[in-house]
């Protein structure tokens, strides 16, 4: 029994904090798919200026995050700061569906949303203080438990979300659907989420300035920089797909929702064997998790029929499980004795992932269309798996000249 629910899983604050970041997911889980449909086709914003909102509104909530980490840091506690979090994404999820105009979209996309999007990197946080005293190996199952809710939030939602709006002739209603996701993720923290005392975490105090000038120091940005080369393809992908999937493969919105479902639930069932794998082999499992993203966006590249991205399914499921799980550890490391900081390193990856991602769409787009950015968003995933090993050499090699 232990081997299907392991004992770490057990713990309350994981455990809420696993149901929490379930229904966080499910806000994104129904809208990201459509995010740009809705911007792009329905409120007409162009390709160029939907690549400059992703990448302000990621800028904005990196920026959140570490403030909002390093706050819950010094506290002690991230039950309050996930609370405000929460209801910044009831307005803002809310204000696009009550008034559909491209200024609302903007607007909501560089305020609101952003600030809820922080609550990701706290939920992880929360997660991590409860892990004090455990293995690596008890943070990596751990770490990969909570991610693989995100997931499982994406398995069916999608899909029964495009099935539901695809006799209508907008997708907004989603986001009101995300605004009640956020109502229920409020409700599990206030009363599911264990109260800790703020004495009982309280780190050694950063101010805002400092923490800001840690995170990007030389030594963490080179990393983050590695991994968002990386996760840039899953952004990437979420806005090709729905794109290419209702273009060059001549599918319809029902088929964008149901193939973001399986990869959901394909991502739930690899997201565990890749945690077992990356307790051996760690950055080796998350380049072949890379490799086979890359293949899987080169072969979307040349999609021209539904079921070509159908049999794709496996592929982007494999590849996708590594990167949105393994990096989680991985950043935490990097400034681990300050969870809220070292976990808005997630954002910060975020961040520089959309950046890195608007950038490639922007150019991508505007040279190759939407199947020529594919396979450049292949390539930009091989480079940072690239750049993460050359960092990787050269640690080993420093610490062998040290030691000598």
């Amino acid at each position: 029994m232990s081997r299907l629910f392991p004992d770490v899983f057990r713990n309350p604050a994981i455990r809420a904090s696993m149901i929490a970041i379930f229904t966080f997911g499910m806000a994104g889980a129904m809208t990201a798919p459509y995010r740009s449909v809705v911007g792009i086709r329905e409120l007409g914003l162009s390709n160029g200026l939907y690549s400059t909102l992703t990448f302000a509104s990621a800028a904005v909530n990196v920026v959140v995050s570490v403030l909002l980490g390093n706050l819950a840091d010094r506290l002690g506690e991230y039950r309050s700061a996930m609370i405000g979090a929460c209801v910044f994404g009831i307005v803002g999820y809310g204000m696009v569906y009550a008034f559909p105009t491209a200024a609302i979209f903007i607007i909501s996309g560089l305020l609101p949303l952003p600030i809820y999007g922080a609550l990701n990197s706290l939920l992880f946080a929360n997660a991590r203080a409860a892990m004090q005293g455990m293995t690596r190996s008890e943070m990596v199952t751990a770490n990969s438990g909570v991610r693989a809710m995100i997931s499982l939030s994406w398995v069916l939602l999608p899909g029964v979300t495009g099935l539901v709006l695809s006799g209508a002739s907008s997708m907004l209603p989603a986001y009101l659907f995300a605004a009640i996701s956020c109502l229920f993720c409020q409700g599990i923290i206030l009363f599911a989420l264990p109260k800790r005392a703020g004495t009982e975490l309280a780190a050694h105090h950063l101010t805002y300035l400092g923490a800001l000038r840690q995170v990007v120091s030389p030594r963490i940005s080179a990393h983050v920089c590695g991994v968002a080369l990386i996760t840039s393809t899953l952004h990437l992908n979420d806005a090709l797909l729905p794109l290419i999937a209702t273009g060059a493969a001549h599918g319809a919105l029902s088929d964008v929702g149901i193939l973001v479902g399986i990869v959901a639930l394909l991502e739930v069932v690899f997201i565990i064997v890749w945690s077992r794998i990356a307790r051996k082999t760690g950055l080796a499992a998350l380049a072949a998790g890379t490799i086979v993203y890359a293949v899987f966006l080169g072969l979307l590249g040349f999609a021209s029929e539904p079921w070509h991205l159908y049999a794709l399914t496996l592929l982007a499921g494999i590849g996708a499980a590594a990167i949105i799980s393994i990096p989680i550890t991985y950043l935490q490391d990097l400034i681990a004795d300050r969870p809220g900081l070292g976990s808005a390193l997630i954002s910060v990856n975020i961040f520089a992932s959309a950046g890195i991602g608007a950038l490639v769409f922007a150019a991508g787009t505007a040279v190759a269309g939407y199947s020529g950015t594919a396979v450049l968003s292949a390539v930009t995933g091989l480079s940072g798996i690239t750049m993460l090993g050359f960092l990787r050499r050269r640690s080993v090699h420093r610490a062998g000249a040290i030691g000598k």
